[in-house]
């Protein structure tokens, strides 16, 4: 834990998987399918395997690529192909990354939405799809720099209240 770094309540596991369902439900709304538009289940899956890695892993990140891979009638394992390897990679790194600022934080997890979403343009080519064009070069983009936002609306429920008692400094 860094120096000067607020203490955190547990995760409740119930916010955990409801904010995984709310991204599934924002990406399943029908705005149309656009390559820069940023994948809210990866963001999401990396956020609290990062945070979470025991109660948020490769397990979690298959199913919800299945569905996604459902839901979008695309090639069987796309999705879940990309989330796992997030995943496991976010699981990777998740001590070290933990140490940075939340805006160094965004940098770090830049490659890994990069990959991620390279895994999801290669099979989608091998499988005979067309190549979406240089647009699909800002989801990931677009992903790291939505980072700040979503750790601080998610872990905003783990956030102490300063507590006045001068006894007790934690």
């Amino acid at each position: 834990m860094r120096p000067g770094q607020q203490l955190l309540l547990p995760a409740n596991p119930v916010f955990i998987w409801g904010s995984l369902l709310l991204a599934l439900l924002f990406n399943m709304f029908p705005l149309g399918r656009v390559a820069w538009m940023p994948d809210a289940v990866a963001l999401v899956l990396v956020f609290w395997s990062v945070h979470q890695p025991l109660r948020v892993g490769i397990g979690a990140a298959f199913v919800f690529g299945i569905i996604m891979d459902v839901h979008q009638t695309a090639l069987l394992g796309q999705h879940a192909l990309s989330y796992t390897v997030l995943t496991y990679c976010a699981i990777m790194i998740h001590r070290r990354l933990l140490w940075f600022s939340v805006p160094s934080q965004a940098l770090q997890v830049l490659p890994l939405f990069v990959a991620a979403h390279a895994i999801e343009l290669a099979v989608r080519m091998l499988a005979g799809g067309v190549f979406p064009g240089a647009s699909a070069l800002l989801a990931p983009l677009i992903e790291s720099l939505l980072w700040p936002v979503v750790s601080v609306i998610l872990l905003a429920p783990q956030r102490r209240a300063p507590d006045p008692d001068q006894n007790r400094p934690l």
